[in-house]
């Protein structure tokens, strides 16, 4: 078995071949900072290499699934680059997280009990199957904080929802309750959300004691497609994502953010 013992981010437990993984900073709304951006760039490889994970359940501890990128962390590195300990972020990092989930052929099911915003929403909507609370919220809010959607949803959102509908959820950063994504099929499930664990559970389950490699195969066989399309449009949205860190909008965004005040953006 693989030893995931140095993941200080995550918790993962592994019982009768089903992976539980849970994202672990309850406090902060699993918000996704550095060591846990580096965690989850990893997971998915160490994942598909355990010989005794057959299936993954995805999960966040606490009320939210995952509120997103560290937004307050983002004035400790100006240009997005260089953390306030000297840490440098890496871009690859994200393409990883990205590129190791459609390559782990193992299918995960995500219990979203609770808010999915951003980089959250974006892992969230790579996994295979997702249940959703009811009143849990996603969305793809990069624009809020002045920064291209390029971690991934410029990418996905086109793909689940169609271009016009992805535009302007993106564009405008909107919020969709569960119930609203399960119909125009951004998740699969929207349920009550004291049921959101156990049904997805029980999904990931069937699929952990299913036909394995009919399973495994079926996942990578569609996301032949799926990755033709990140292909496409991920390293040019990645790259112009890094580049609107370095805009006066994104900084003005963030202080506005940290300040709980409307920010006034100047277009520069």
């Amino acid at each position: 078995m693989t030893d995931y013992s140095h993941y200080t981010r995550l918790l993962v437990d592994i019982t009768d071949h089903l992976a539980t993984v849970t994202l672990n900073r309850p406090e902060h709304g699993n918000a996704i900072d550095h060591p846990m951006h580096r965690e989850l760039s990893r997971i998915w490889v160490d994942l598909a290499e355990d010989p005794e994970v057959y299936a993954v359940l995805l999960t966040g501890a606490g009320a939210a699934f995952s509120v997103g990128g560290n937004v307050k962390g983002m004035l400790e590195r100006p240009g997005g680059d260089v953390t306030a300990e000297g840490e440098v972020f890496e871009p690859g990092a994200a393409r990883r997280i990205v590129y190791n989930l459609l390559d782990l052929d193992k299918p995960v099911v995500c219990a979203m009990h609770g808010h999915a915003i951003g980089l959250g929403a974006t892992i969230a909507l790579l996994s295979d199957i997702i249940v959703a609370s009811e009143t849990a919220k996603i969305a793809d809010t990069h624009v809020k904080v002045g920064l291209v959607a390029g971690d991934g949803g410029a990418a996905l959102w086109p793909l689940l929802v169609g271009p016009a509908r992805a535009k302007e959820l993106l564009m405008r950063g909107l919020l969709l309750s569960g119930t609203e994504a399960e119909r125009i099929g951004l998740v699969n499930h929207a349920v009550p959300t004291d049921e959101v664990l156990s049904t997805a559970r029980q999904i990931a389950r069937e699929l952990a004691d299913g036909p394995t490699w009919a399973i495994r195969w079926t996942k990578l066989s569609v996301n032949k497609w799926l990755k033709q399309q990140v292909n496409l449009i991920f390293d040019t949205s990645m790259a112009l994502e890094m580049a609107t860190f370095h805009t006066d909008d994104h900084r003005e965004a963030v202080q506005a953010f940290i300040e709980k005040r409307r920010p006034e953006f100047t277009g520069r």
